[in-house]
């Protein structure tokens, strides 16, 4: 019998922290070819550090000549993302920082196995294991502590960007420690909050009198208590901060990504891959099917796991756990999911129209518990899939 009483942590990060700025720049990248054209192929990494950003991977589109044209935007696409996120310190600025591209075209041995499998179908693009998660914590059926966390990273930015609290900086990092009781999260037993700020006057009392009415907002009424915990920039000064502080790298941060450690990863990260990568797209419909299990009430909480092998079109195996909650036998869920929905690489971009550029919205505060879009962005958030399912059963 699993535990009932217990405290819980995750964390999460902003879109200036250093490895998220990678993120979005690898994202951007994305998004500027599915612009150009809907099957390009990218698997873009961005390197930064201070006063320098250098971006490599490979990229593909049916046209030689656009592509090549193409590769003259990177650096003004970098540039821009750099801007949006906020960041104009001496050493780290948008308009200053050195850009190196090193994108190159698609390798033509991996090309072939996600173009020519045995079966004439479209291959995965490489082999692995994916999971999908979602339980009734929240409303968007997300693990509470991961999605507080964003939310939390979310409206800081909010304020600083809009200018309400102008002395705040695009660098931050949120923890939130959550207390279960019979399962049910009721409260926060401790609140970590770094974030970057412009003055090294600013004490961390200042700090925390600036966000706390923010953090107070954001979580459930009756989470913070006299017993609550915080800890606001604990170790003091924090005004240098972004790739200036401490490099950053495009997917270090998959469990920020994904379910905050609530649910298995199968390490693969999202950012920079386009929709041919299992590693991105059978995530996205791992968390789709989970989520449409437990909107279908056949389960309080559900983890799917799909695997792949590189130029095989069908997953190997559907794995399904409800942890005891469900209904519907887990097997009965897993052969009603082999029903419903085409697992095949193109079948999940046809099913989530992926091949469009959603992606740079996606680089920070995480993939899953955002609401779906009209323009297609978080399509894997929808549950449409829900009579399918219950008629399968």
């Amino acid at each position: 019998m699993s535990r009932q009483n217990y405290v819980f942590t995750s964390e999460s990060v902003s879109e200036g922290h250093p490895d998220k700025v990678c993120d979005r720049i690898s994202d951007a990248v994305l998004d500027a070819f599915l612009s150009e054209e809907p099957e390009a192929r990218v698997a873009a990494e961005t390197f930064a550090t201070t006063n320098r950003v250098v971006i490599g991977g490979e990229v593909g589109l049916s046209d030689k000549e656009r592509l090549h044209e193409y590769m003259g935007r990177i650096e003004d696409i970098a540039r821009a993302c750099i801007r949006d996120i906020g960041y104009e310190q001496d050493k780290f600025h948008h308009a200053t920082c050195e850009i190196t591209n090193l994108l190159h075209e698609q390798s033509a041995h991996i090309a072939q196995g996600v173009d020519s499998a045995a079966d004439k179908d479209e291959g995965a693009g490489d082999q692995g294991i994916m999971f999908g998660f979602a339980t009734r914590e929240t409303p968007e059926l997300m693990p509470a502590p991961i999605h507080y966390a964003h939310a939390i990273l979310r409206r800081l930015a909010e304020v600083r960007k809009n200018g309400t609290e102008p002395t705040l900086r695009p660098d931050a990092k949120s923890q939130l420690s959550v207390r279960y009781e019979n399962g049910v999260p009721v409260g926060v037993s401790s609140i970590v909050l770094s974030t970057q700020h412009a003055d090294e006057s600013q004490t961390s009392d200042d700090i925390r009198a600036i966000v706390e009415p923010y953090i107070r907002d954001v979580l459930p009424d009756g989470w913070i208590s006299p017993d609550t915990e915080w800890w606001v920039n604990p170790t003091g000064t924090f005004v240098i901060g972004g790739p200036d502080g401490d490099a950053g790298l495009t997917g270090r941060k998959i469990i920020v990504d994904t379910y905050g450690g609530a649910a298995p990863h199968g390490g693969g990260a999202f950012s920079g891959k386009d929709p041919t990568k299992v590693d991105r797209s059978a995530a996205y419909v791992a968390r789709y099917l989970a989520k449409n299990v437990v909107a279908s009430g056949m389960a309080e909480k559900c983890t799917i796991q799909l695997s792949y092998a590189i130029g095989v079109s069908k997953p190997l195996s559907i794995y399904c756990d409800t942890f005891g909650t469900g209904d519907v036998a887990d097997h009965a869920i897993e052969k009603a999911i082999g029903q419903v929905i085409d697992l095949t690489p193109r079948g999940i971009r046809e099913h989530l129209q992926l091949n469009r550029p959603i992606y740079a919205r996606t680089a920070a505060y995480g993939h899953f518990g955002r609401a779906p879009e009209a323009d297609g962005g978080f399509s894997w958030e929808k549950t449409d899939l829900v009579d399918a399912l219950k008629a399968a059963v």
